[in-house]
């Protein structure tokens, strides 16, 4: 079914890879061509590109992924164990909806196999269609975006790279359980905007926070279902991105770094790259950020789902309000805090009750400060 909607790797990039020694990542990629399919029972990444971007209303060209797939398949892979396949390009249907359908078709059949999926687009606005591939999983979402923006919009407009994640909000089904942005930019971002992201519980760190200490964003990471990267949050200077010029954003270091906590997550089951501008100096970081996100997963630890409490050290901060809990893991020295569940008949955190922290979390617990992430999470579990 999957291969229904997607077309063969170009013969441009068969010759390139042809090219390459047998030690470069690209001679190590099972690809759809025209003679064979991978079989996704023995594969654990799958790259897939969407050539769609009528979402972006500064599309200036269609979508060509070619050179992107030159740069990570040129690169050498790392110690890696994983069996990856690069699956073609899902082509533009008639319409966006048409589009969006065989991209949930696609990623929902792959996450139901336990292949992580690689999108790389095309405009950003494709992140609602990863997000309704996971309508049929029964399960609900932790969303996180790199991004200098919330990208909320009016609620009757169509959807757009800038206005999306209202659709995930307000459509039906609604599976969304926590959002979260990193790298924020306040002037590209309303008061009211920020105000709701509070008013929904929902969590978002600027850039400057990030870039002074981006350790942070790990247990955020660690706690996510699907991630959603706009090349636009990274500044020009280092994506070569001059068609829309970002003077301020995350660097390539960075960007590389947020990626690799990805794939570090044990959680993570869908990584996208969006807002591609489809030039060649752009191909090099975001080759390089999946690079990044490959290598990350080869060091997952398997703590998720939280296994058996006899690997962990376990930790009871008493606060004025209540008692705290924390766990922190043997194996990785990684921190986790309890949510108290309390049942109100509709309650959607039944299976999540331990929220992935930081050692600084705990510490500030210490200090009689109650995290601002447990407080949340623990307003949704009431809610």
């Amino acid at each position: 079914m999957e291969f229904d909607f997607l077309a063969p790797i170009s013969n441009e990039i068969l010759s390139y890879i042809e090219g390459l020694s047998s030690q470069h990542l690209g001679s190590k990629i099972v690809l759809h061509t025209n003679e064979q399919v991978p079989d996704l029972n023995k594969i654990d990444i799958a790259i897939i590109g969407v050539l769609e971007n009528r979402g972006d209303r500064n599309a200036i060209s269609d979508v060509d992924l070619n050179e992107v797939r030159k740069e990570l398949y040129g690169m050498f892979p790392g110690n890696w164990n994983a069996a990856i396949a690069d699956l073609g390009d899902v082509l533009p249907g008639n319409s966006k909806d048409d589009t969006y359908f065989a991209v949930k078709k696609i990623v929902s059949g792959l996450i139901k196999r336990r292949v992580i999926p690689l999108v790389i687009g095309g405009s950003q606005d494709l992140t609602y269609a990863l997000y309704r591939a996971y309508d049929d999983l029964e399960q609900m979402v932790n969303l996180v975006t790199i991004d200098s923006k919330f990208d909320f919009g009016k609620e009757n407009e169509a959807i757009t790279s800038d206005s999306y994640l209202t659709k995930i909000i307000i459509n039906e089904p609604n599976n969304l359980f926590n959002y979260c942005n990193i790298g924020y930019q306040t002037y590209y971002n309303s008061q009211e905007e920020i105000d709701l992201i509070e008013k929904l519980f929902f969590d978002a760190y600027r850039l400057g926070e990030v870039s002074n200490n981006i350790s942070i964003s790990e247990p955020v990471f660690r706690d996510a279902d699907m991630v959603s990267i706009d090349l636009n949050s990274v500044k020009s200077s280092d994506s070569g991105n001059f068609v829309s010029f970002n003077p301020n954003g995350f660097n390539g270091k960075e960007i590389c770094s947020l990626s690799r906590y990805a794939g570090i997550s044990d959680k993570v089951s869908l990584f996208g790259v969006f807002n591609h501008n489809d030039s060649k100096q752009e191909s090099v970081i975001i080759a390089q950020i999946f690079w990044y996100f490959i290598e990350g997963y080869h060091y997952r630890s398997n703590e998720y789902p939280f296994g058996s409490r006899e690997n962990y050290l376990k930790y009871i901060v008493p606060l004025e309000e209540e008692d705290l809990v924390f766990y922190k893991s043997n194996k990785t020295e990684r921190w986790w805090i309890e949510i108290p569940f309390i049942s109100n008949g509709s309650n959607k955190l039944k299976k999540n009750t331990l929220l992935p922290c930081s050692y600084e979390e705990y510490l500030a617990a210490c200090n009689q400060e109650m995290p601002e992430r447990w407080w949340k999470a623990q307003r949704k579990n009431i809610v």
